[in-house]
């Protein structure tokens, strides 16, 4: 397929979204440092266990760069423990936050440079993976770096856009190359691909009304479909 058709395939999936789900308005957060903290506390569970978390260090005024530099690991962990292998994650908080005072000095300025260099330098802190990175990049930096997960690769495999053996780059090199680099485009695109999967792609697909049916392999073979 070539780079305009592919283009063209993606704006139109996109478009097909949105007009069933309108704007969803991610990332849930009420600061950037927030964002943050929910990034490395949604790996391996779901939104409303870190939302719990996020409640939890709410309450006892830790969610601050400041607050998880000072506080004591095992408070931290305690207050986290909603969102799973809480013991992990608190050292993750910990190392994220030593990184970002020790090389940047707040998170406001680590977002003033360019973004490419800085995705380098947070992938390489431990525990920040690229998904993470691209969360924090694009939900709490405002930068166009298109954020990639389980759901993506799955939505666009049966769409026969990238392979489910693809890896994360693979998968994110057919949004970064095809799509204009627009952090609402970005923003809204990813979320969307969320509420799709939660709906109708599932593992065990569900496809009655699903928005983008007439194009994906896995409906046409569903009992009852035509």
């Amino acid at each position: 397929m070539a780079a305009k058709e592919r283009r063209t395939r993606l704006l139109e999936i996109y478009d097909a979204l949105y007009q069933r789900y309108g704007a969803l308005n991610w990332w849930p957060a009420d600061t950037p440092f927030e964002v943050c903290v929910g990034a490395i506390l949604t790996q391996n569970t779901n939104w409303l266990n870190v939302e719990k978390a996020i409640a939890n260090l709410k309450r006892e005024g830790l969610l601050s760069a400041e607050a998880i530099r000072e506080v004591h690991l095992e408070r931290l962990a305690e207050s986290i423990r909603p969102s799973g292998f809480f013991n992990v994650k608190s050292v993750r908080l910990k190392g994220f936050v030593r990184w970002l005072f020790e090389r940047h000095g707040s998170l406001e300025a680590m977002f003033a440079g360019a973004w490419q260099p800085l995705r380098d330098e947070l992938i390489a802190v431990p525990g920040i993976g690229p998904e993470t990175c691209d969360s924090i990049l694009l939900y709490a930096g405002g930068k166009p770096s298109f954020v990639v997960d389980a759901y993506t690769r799955r939505l666009f495999s049966r769409l026969g856009l990238v392979s489910e053996k693809d890896d994360y780059h693979r998968v994110r090199s057919l949004f970064m190359e095809h799509l204009p680099h627009e952090v609402p485009l970005f923003n809204e695109y990813h979320a969307l691909i969320v509420e799709q999967c939660k709906r109708h792609c599932r593992k065990k697909p569900s496809c009655d009304g699903c928005p983008l049916g007439p194009a994906c392999c896995h409906a046409t073979h569903t009992p009852g479909k035509p």
